[in-house]
């Protein structure tokens, strides 16, 4: 492709005319609107004082709304927990006082079933002690009875004996008395005179 030095010209004028537009803030879009006058003054939109009528009616509307979330679903909610939560925890409390107040019951019950059971084995051991004592007591009144009529038996037994050997012991005296006399004088004595001197013997 042959270039004139015409043409080559003229798009060299066309392109320094072109970035003079540009650096001057005059460059149009296909529209002809101009770039700032599109884009305003340059301001942040929240900042921009034309926008504070319409942020403040969103924010009465978006407040609004929250308002009427939390007093209608969040606030009930949270309430009716709480209230839930307040009533486990007083039915948490009326049971453990009805369990402390069973367990006081049960030690009540306990000790006292304790001091009768302490009451009935005293009451027990002090009748089993005046048993044995009354069996002993009686025990020994019928061994010591049982003895008194042995000890009556054995002194019957003895004075018998006693006599029988005495009644011996005369008839031999007589017996040996009469042999003495005939042995010392050569002669005899009557029976019933060497019975009296051996009772006057026995007597002296």
């Amino acid at each position: 492709m042959f270039v004139t030095a015409a043409y080559a010209q003229s798009t060299t004028t066309e392109g320094a005319e072109a970035h003079d537009a540009a650096a001057a803030g005059e460059v149009h879009t296909e529209t002809g609107v101009a770039h700032e006058a599109e884009h305003g003054s340059g301001v942040f939109p929240p900042f921009d004082s034309s926008h504070f009528a319409s942020q403040l009616l969103w924010l009465a509307i978006t407040f609004g709304l929250f308002y009427l979330l939390m007093s209608k679903v969040i606030i009930p909610r949270i309430g009716g927990i709480l209230e839930t939560r307040h009533d486990r925890i007083a039915q948490d409390l009326d049971e453990a006082s009805r369990l402390k107040g069973e367990a006081d019951a049960a030690i009540s019950a306990y000790e006292q079933e304790l001091t009768d059971a302490k009451a009935k084995g005293h009451s027990i051991a002090d009748t089993a002690r005046e048993a044995a004592k009354n069996k002993a007591n009686a025990d020994r009144a019928a061994v010591e009875a049982d003895l008194a009529t042995k000890i009556a038996a054995a002194e019957a037994r003895i004075a018998d004996i006693k006599a029988k050997a005495l009644s011996d012991v005369g008839a031999i005296a007589e017996e040996t008395a009469a042999e003495v006399v005939k042995q010392l004088i050569g002669g005899t004595a009557t029976k019933a005179e060497i019975a009296a001197a051996v009772k006057a013997s026995a007597g002296n």
